[in-house]
């Protein structure tokens, strides 16, 4: 798994002649790749896997077999895409027993007062910073997506 984790960061750097420095495309297939990798720890059903980034954005591939933390970012916005999957994003509202897990990072056990949006394969979703959300999975059910952190 590191060999495979340390590979395919290396080859995030890879530039070919002419390609400014922090440009990257990254396919289909070598996202799916890193999604098979994932195995979701049991206690919060999330994995994750950090792909380097630059400047004020950073890069992640999730995959959420389960529900886990509401979540509440205040210096960051989070742009994903589903690879593949569903789930139920509840967005706005008030994060419910909110605890400071990380410098400017609050997750808590729920929202009240968001509003639920389906997600599915192929949607793109931008969260602002400071606005709390949720990813709901169903049981039996399963999401990944490819996220983009950038910090304000």
């Amino acid at each position: 798994m590191k060999l495979i984790a340390s590979l395919l960061l290396c080859a995030g750097f890879a530039l070919p002649a002419g390609d400014p420095e922090g440009f990257h495309v990254w396919k289909a297939a070598e996202l799916k790749s890193i999604a098979k990798t994932l195995a979701p720890k049991v206690a919060d059903h999330t994995a994750t896997q950090p792909i380097p980034g630059l400047g004020n954005y950073s890069f992640i591939t999730i995959l959420r077999t389960g529900t886990a933390a509401a979540e509440y970012h205040e210096t960051q916005a989070d742009i994903f895409v589903v690879e593949s999957g569903e789930a139920t994003l509840v967005v706005g509202g008030q994060l419910v027993d909110g605890k400071t897990t990380a410098p400017h990072e609050m997750r808590g056990t729920g929202i009240t007062g968001g509003t639920e949006r389906k997600i599915a394969t192929g949607d793109v979703v931008s969260i602002p910073a400071k606005v709390p959300h949720h990813v709901k999975v169903d049981a039996g059910k399963q999401v990944t997506y490819f996220l983009v952190k950038v910090t304000q």
